[in-house]
């Protein structure tokens, strides 16, 4: 089973600060640049990319903030879904299906549509594309940064892991957890 936590990493330089939800990220961060630590990046460990964080206030209300941006909190009312109607072709036993499912054929439709988009998301590629950003967010300066691009990419992980083994341990052990996420 996954953490339902999302996972924020945050760097200075090249040494790992801390790693958690956002909130408990956010409130580490406010401390280490409060104590002089001016150059800390924070990376969203599901996507790879930056994150930039308004650590203006107290403990508490940054804390909040960050508290209620990863809440799911139900709106209501219909949400706004941006639907575009589009012609779809099926043959008449496909149309027979969709219209026996619960709430018809577009909410099935659209139940298929993301779960494929679900899996598509959990695959190789993405993992790779995650862990590249990381690379080159945090080590895009490093001894062997496009060799290790291209071995990363070429899906040679002995050679990667070799030349991660060069860089800081914090930058090649977020690189390996990238890679290895689910």
């Amino acid at each position: 089973m996954t953490d339902p936590t999302p996972r924020y990493v945050a760097f200075h330089g090249a040494t790992r600060l801390c790693a958690g939800a956002l909130a408990e990220v956010a409130l580490a961060v406010k401390r280490a640049v409060e104590a002089g630590g001016a150059a800390v990046t924070v990376l969203d460990g599901a996507t790879g990319r930056v994150v930039d964080l308004d650590l203006r206030g107290t403990d508490t209300e940054v804390a909040a903030r960050y508290a209620l941006l990863t809440e799911d909190t139900p709106k209501r009312g219909r949400p706004k879904l941006g639907v575009v109607a589009r012609e779809v072709t099926l043959l008449p036993r496909h149309w027979d299906w969709l219209a026996a499912q619960p709430g018809g054929a577009s909410v099935a439709l659209r139940k298929l549509v993301e779960t494929a988009r679900k899996a598509e998301v959990s695959g190789q590629r993405s993992r790779v594309e995650i862990a590249y950003r990381f690379m080159s967010t945090l080590a895009g300066d490093l001894p062997d940064f496009e060799e290790a691009s291209r071995a990363l990419f070429a899906g040679d992980l002995e050679r990667l892991d070799a030349l991660l083994r060069a860089w800081p341990a914090d930058v090649g052990d977020e690189v390996r957890r990238a890679l290895l996420a689910t």
